[in-house]
């Protein structure tokens, strides 16, 4: 049986077809998860009442961004060997997620590191 690597995978390519809406709809979510991250620290060093927002909620966006800024520090680390400028590609990756770094990983590596 030959060896099929992750990026062949059936369910990939399904998942392709939803990429433009994920490239939409994350960035405006990473958004508002950092405006509720910014509003609840302030409200924190203000005194003022948190959001009146579900505790799920803020556990379910902390989870989110940290996530996203693992995926986005793991682009700009694999993005010079897809001849990518690491800051801007991490960047876009922390934004869209996973989208971003299964696009880079489809990129052929380059052998002059």
């Amino acid at each position: 049986m030959a060896s099929r690597s992750l990026l062949d995978h059936s369910l990939l390519k399904v998942m392709k077809k939803f990429y433009p809406i994920i490239k939409v709809l994350a960035p405006i979510l990473i958004c508002a998860a950092i405006g509720l991250e910014i509003w609840t620290f302030y409200a924190l060093q203000t005194g003022k009442p948190l959001p009146p927002l579900p505790m799920g909620l803020f556990w379910f966006e902390r989870f989110a961004l940290t996530a996203h800024a693992v995926e986005g520090v793991v682009a700009s680390l694999f993005a010079k060997s897809r001849e990518q400028s690491p800051i801007p590609y991490g960047l876009y990756t922390f934004f869209v997620g996973t989208v971003g770094l299964l696009e880079l990983l489809e990129q052929p590596a380059s052998n002059n590191l």
